[in-house]
């Protein structure tokens, strides 16, 4: 048989993952296994997420659906939206599909709009009982890191990543950015975050890049266009601000010629550990770290892990001064980023109260109470407070 015939018999796959950018980015190795064993791969991302599936190696095409059941202020339900979505799929003419969803989310709308589309074989983690809609009902081992989840996904439907590939995550290489950065060695600081509940307060920023620029390290700090009011009053007259100055892929470049990177648990901090950045990972518990820690690169958890907020997804921090973050001390940060940037005269004589490892493996658990109980939250954490899709 020849080749060409082999290929043709290969199957045209879909990987569907509807969240943000930090998502996509941790579906990376679920989708090189799957581009390993398919003649064509394509990602469907909601708008959020495509950049970032536009960077994954082994994706042939990015389609984009803004669907109504995700995010965290979802598109509306309209039939035109459905209808252009079912035309696309079904001109795909794909003989398979992976949804991959986070631990609490369920693929069976996805799974549906995929069954009307023709799609043969569909594969998925789901708690919820499918009927006819997965061919693969797939369930994930306990606190697995949504990364090796994604990736259990697809071995469980026959995709394997190809010899020498170490399941890290990875992005096409980005474009280089010395331009943007200056000459000599830096550290960046990303104070920004798309649930201000796993982010610094400003004020807090500002002192650590004050703190790390008095320490002798230069400082670069990014952020999205968006996001340059907030950059300009972290980066202050301690460091070099890229506030809206790059896309994706620069701010991958940025962040690849980066020392370490201090960055709440978004997006950015997944960009870096898909450019093999060590990452000081300022950790809020109201989502798990053993399932969204950076992935793959050496990291250091800062923050507390017992606070109120843990396991609440709350997207506004329900304790006034949000102590989790904010109780992080310059000497924990300093001492942070002197162990993962290699710099032992950086380094000082506080321990930093982290958690993780140098050795680039996952972080380690710590143990935690958890909040059942909607009364033990602060007064209005409830319904529209909380995280409902989207989950960086």
């Amino acid at each position: 048989m020849s080749l060409l015939r082999s290929r043709r018999r290969t199957p045209r796959t879909l990987v569907v993952r509807l969240d943000s950018a930090g998502d996509v980015l941790l579906a990376g190795p679920a989708v090189r296994a799957v581009a390993a064993g398919s003649s064509h791969t394509a990602l469907l991302c909601g708008p959020q997420g495509a950049a970032a599936g536009r960077m994954l190696p082994g994706v042939d095409e990015v389609l984009t659906y803004d669907a109504p059941w995700v995010g965290l202020e979802p598109a509306p339900v309209t039939r035109a939206a459905t209808r252009r979505l079912m035309a696309t799929l079904t001109a795909g003419r794909f003989d398979r599909a992976l949804v991959l969803v986070s631990y609490h989310q369920s693929p069976l709308p996805a799974a549906l709009l995929l069954k009307l589309a023709g799609v043969a074989r569909i594969a998925a983690d789901s708690e919820d009982y499918p009927g006819a809609l997965l061919d693969l009902r797939h369930s994930r081992r306990p606190d697995r890191h949504e990364a090796l989840a994604a990736l259990d996904l697809a071995r469980a439907a026959g995709f394997a990543l190809p010899p020498g590939d170490d399941g890290r995550l990875r992005v096409t290489p980005p474009p280089r950015t010395a331009h943007l950065t200056g000459p000599g060695p830096y550290v960046v600081v990303h104070p920004g975050a798309a649930v201000p509940a796993r982010a610094w307060s400003p004020a807090r920023a500002a002192r650590a890049v004050a703190a790390l620029s008095a320490a002798g390290y230069r400082v670069v700090v990014t952020g999205a266009r968006a996001e340059r009011r907030l950059t300009a009053r972290v980066a202050g007259r301690h460091a070099l601000d890229l506030g809206g100055a790059t896309d994706l892929p620069h701010l991958a470049g940025v962040l690849a010629g980066a020392r370490a990177v201090v960055a709440g648990n978004t997006g950015p901090a997944h960009l870096a550990a898909a450019v093999g950045t060590p990452v000081v990972s300022l950790f809020a518990p109201v989502v798990p770290a053993e399932r969204w820690a950076p992935h793959g690169v050496p990291h250091l958890l800062l923050g507390d892990p017992h606070a109120a907020c843990a396991d609440t997804r709350a997207r506004h921090c329900p304790v006034p001064g949000h102590p989790c973050l904010d109780g992080i001390g310059d000497a924990e940060v300093l001492a942070a980023v002197a162990a993962l940037s290699g710099d032992p005269a950086a380094a000082l004589t506080g321990e930093p109260a982290a958690r993780g490892e140098r050795s680039g493996q996952r972080a380690q658990r710590e143990p935690r109470e958890r909040r059942a109980q909607l009364d033990q939250r602060a007064p209005g954490e409830q319904g529209e407070q909380t995280e409902r899709g989207a989950t960086v």
